[in-house]
């Protein structure tokens, strides 16, 4: 299954790197199944950077290996499983959740507004999963342990153009 990854530079080799904030599944090394989402990290990558490259790398992602033999964590929807676990992410709680790898939706901007709101008791769980079923949502896939990088083959890397579409 091909894999992609969004930056301002190809990464041949990724890593599990440290993260320097707190992030919907913790850190380790994020990709995604939507070529568009990934190429829309490399532009944003690149403005935040201010950095001529925006690229998107490739990879062929051996899941159906990586489900049989390692500890896997698969969000379908944003769903009150999804929220509980972004939001103990996404305020250090999480950080150390035990899974190599962890798939679901993204928590964008807008998302991650109606994160905040339900964190600070402003919206309760039903209206703020009522209010994630309208927002569009890409998918994510992060690497959390150096165990998983094995099912990971390095492919290419594309220039991802100019202008974010959509």
């Amino acid at each position: 299954m091909l894999i992609y990854h969004g930056s301002d530079m190809a990464v041949p080799k990724p890593q599990i790197l440290p993260a320097n904030r707190f992030l919907d599944f913790g850190e380790g090394f994020y990709t995604t199944f939507a070529y568009e989402q990934a190429r829309r990290w490399a532009l944003l990558v690149s403005k935040k950077k201010k950095s001529p490259g925006k690229i998107i790398s490739v990879y062929e992602f051996e899941m159906d290996k990586a489900i049989k033999e390692l500890k896997i964590r698969r969000f379908d929807s944003p769903d009150s499983g999804w929220l509980h676990f972004v939001t103990d992410c996404r305020s250090g709680k999480g950080m150390n959740h035990g899974y190599d790898v962890v798939m679901g939706p993204v928590a964008n901007d807008n998302v991650y507004a109606t994160i905040q709101l339900f964190e600070t008791g402003l919206l309760s769980e039903a209206e703020t999963l009522l209010r994630l079923k309208v927002e569009k949502i890409y998918n994510q896939i992060l690497f959390h342990t150096g165990q998983v990088l094995k099912y990971c083959t390095y492919l290419r890397h594309e220039d991802a153009g100019e202008g974010i579409s959509g």
